[in-house]
């Protein structure tokens, strides 16, 4: 593994001696690029405004408000935080027995994000009361349903050092992205290219580079009101009716439908 993949360890966020079996840390003050780590319980991770970046060995998710990320206990990631407000919900292993093996992008309903907000009552390294206790109970079995409807925001990731090459610079301008500049960015011929995403990535260069751009529009969909025909030219798409079926082809649902449910 190389130094910039390597896994430093066990996180707690809260000495053992000083945690509970659950609660909630505050992280509107972080501003990081964590390192590969994994921790010993379960965690939800949400930004109420804003987004986070979450990585696992199975790709990039951004996470704007209308989406949360299931981390479960022992599942090693990564993630960035730049200042924006947001909270770590930890639960122990045995309160959600059936977690799941990686990282999960989970819809936030209003339920979920009233939830999330009153967790930060009972901070994690301070007693749980009465209260919190049955409160965290119902959150964890709410959690095993929750984990059970995962929205495909995915990136798939490679360790392949000219491959990444090529993803970052799609990742850091989707709408401005050639085949001809990744390639150079890669040190590859085109062809090598398509044939290393679909043997590395299990999807094409094309289907890769309307992914990011799909990923792209998440956030001002759920955070902003830039019309739906203006998003759509912003991430690199041609017309609005291109950019309606690509979304709906991969969530299953309008770019319309998506808003109104995030800005509940």
């Amino acid at each position: 593994m190389s130094d910039a993949n390597r896994d430093v360890g066990l996180s707690t966020l809260v000495a053992p001696e000083h945690r509970r079996s659950a609660g909630a840390i505050v992280q509107d003050e972080y501003d990081v690029d964590a390192p590969w780590h994994h921790h010993d319980m379960h965690q939800l991770q949400y930004a109420f405004e804003g987004a986070m970046e979450l990585e696992d060995e199975h790709g990039r998710h951004l996470l704007p408000r209308s989406l949360a990320g299931w981390i479960p206990a022992g599942v090693r990631h990564r993630n960035s935080l730049h200042r924006i407000r947001s909270v770590a919900i930890l639960l122990s292993p045995e309160s959600v027995p059936v977690a799941g093996s990686g990282v999960r992008i989970l819809r936030v309903s209003p339920l979920m994000r009233e939830m999330i907000a009153e967790a930060v009552r009972w901070p994690l390294d301070r007693p749980v009361d009465v209260t919190g206790t049955a409160f965290f109970a119902a959150f964890a079995c709410l959690c095993s349903e929750w984990i059970e409807d995962q929205a495909p925001l995915t990136l798939p990731s490679t360790t392949d050092p000219a491959l990444i090459r090529a993803l970052d610079y799609v990742r850091a301008n989707p709408a401005g992205s050639h085949m001809a500049a990744a390639a150079v960015a890669a040190g590859l011929s085109e062809r090598s290219l398509r044939r290393r995403c679909q043997a590395e990535l299990g999807m094409g260069w094309d289907e890769y580079r309307r992914r990011a751009r799909l990923l792209a529009s998440i956030e001002p969909l759920a955070e902003t009101d830039l019309s739906i025909a203006c998003i759509a030219a912003d991430v690199g798409f041609e017309s609005q009716s291109a950019f309606a079926h690509a979304f709906r082809r991969l969530l299953g649902q309008t770019p319309q439908e998506f808003r109104r449910r995030a800005q509940r």
